[in-house]
Order: structure tokens, then sequence, then C-alpha cells
């Protein structure tokens, strides 16, 4: 779960449940990202951030080590309105590749969460008119590619990759949602060596409840 917004003191008492080991980080500022994670199995070892102080006081990232691969929850930034956080985006994407790096050289990863960017024009509806607005940016985008090109797959776009109107994000404005007007912000990134275990990756589009909708990865391991 990305953008929780709540520290762990304050989490509603639903947030438990039962049979799933929990775990959460949250930012120095209350009220801002956040990641949750549930798992049935207990992790070997669960850390949280990327090493850089300047993300990890925002509660952006958790680690969940298991026998055969690592799993990493992440909470992307966003480059803002008018693209003011752009810069702050710049840095945090090789810092994220350079970390995903290390995982995956000890055992696969598989990277979930909200990376906060449509890497494609078939990612979102508009294209044409995103270009300049966050999430669509070139540099974004160049972002995205720099980490596919380190060994890593886009796994719903590896299984469909000429399948349109996939997002996973809707505006609240201007009926974007009954519309279909979306932008496909939420991936299961995975190691390359995860291919061969890949079943499935399921935008679940029908399930309400945020701007965002759940998406669900299916791997053989």
């Amino acid at each position: 779960m990305q953008e929780t917004r709540c520290s762990e003191s304050k989490l509603p008492p639903e947030a438990k449940v039962e049979g799933y080991h929990t775990y959460w980080v949250s930012g120095e500022k209350e009220g801002y990202a956040g990641v949750g994670l549930y798992t049935k199995e207990e992790p070997i070892k669960v850390t949280y951030g990327i090493g850089n102080e300047e993300f990890d006081t925002e509660g952006r990232l958790i680690t969940a080590e298991y026998e055969k691969f690592y799993l990493v929850a992440a909470y992307v930034p966003n480059a803002g309105r008018g693209l003011v956080t752009l810069p702050k985006r710049m840095k945090w994407d090789p810092d994220l590749r350079n970390y995903l790096k290390e995982l995956d050289s000890k055992k696969p990863v598989i990277l979930c969460g909200d990376m906060n960017v449509s890497h494609q024009a078939i990612d979102l509806a508009n294209p044409k008119t995103n270009t300049k607005n966050a999430g669509f940016t070139q540099e974004e985008r160049d972002g995205m590619t720099a980490l596919l090109e380190e060994g890593f797959v886009d796994s719903f776009r590896h299984l469909y990759p000429e399948k349109t109107g996939a997002y996973s994000f809707w505006t609240y404005m201007g009926n974007a949602r009954s519309r279909n007007v979306g932008w496909r912000l939420d991936y299961f990134i995975i190691s390359q060596k995860l291919i061969p275990n890949l079943c499935d990756n399921i935008i679940r589009s029908e399930v309400y409840g945020s701007d965002h909708c759940p998406i669900t990865l299916l791997v053989n391991i």
C-alpha cells in the first residue's frame, strides 16, 4: 500500500488484519507519503528506505527479504504541479536504480508500487497533451527506461505489449474514471531472471476506494 499518509501510531483499528504480518513506514511529516506492507509469510528481514536521508525521512520504501526474492514496495516522489519537484525526482531515480541493482546481485527483485510515471504513450489516455505534466515528462520516462535497461522488466507490458486502455489511476475531476481517461502509474517491475516465473499481472480497475486501483502480480516461485 502506497501513500498511506499515516504514522503507525495513528492507524485505524481496521488496518490490522488477522493472519498477516504488517510493516509500516511513514515520514516525519504527518499526512504525507508512507508505505504499508501486509504479508502472510514472515520475511527473513525487513528494512526501510534506500539509504538517502532526504527520501528516507519521507517514508517511501519498504524492503522485505524472502528466501528466493526481495519484495520492494515504493512510493516514488511526484514531480508536482508545474514540475516544481522534478529536480527531486531526478535525484531519486538513480538512487532507486542503484539500490535495486545491489539487491538484484544477491537474489531476484520484485518492485511494486506507485512509480508516478506512465512510461510509454500507450500508458495514458492523453499523451500528446501531457508531455509537460508530472508523470509523463521525458525526464521521468527516461528514468524508467534507465531502470529497465539495468536488467528489470515491466511485467504488465511484457505480458500485454499492445494492450490499450489499461490504467491504474484516474483523477477525481471530470468523471475521468467513468470515461477511462487514466494513467498507468502503478507497476510490478521484476528482475529479468524472474520472467520464467511470471504468470500474470492484473489491473483491478473495477475495485474502487481510491483514485488508484489495486494491481496483482501472479508468479510461481
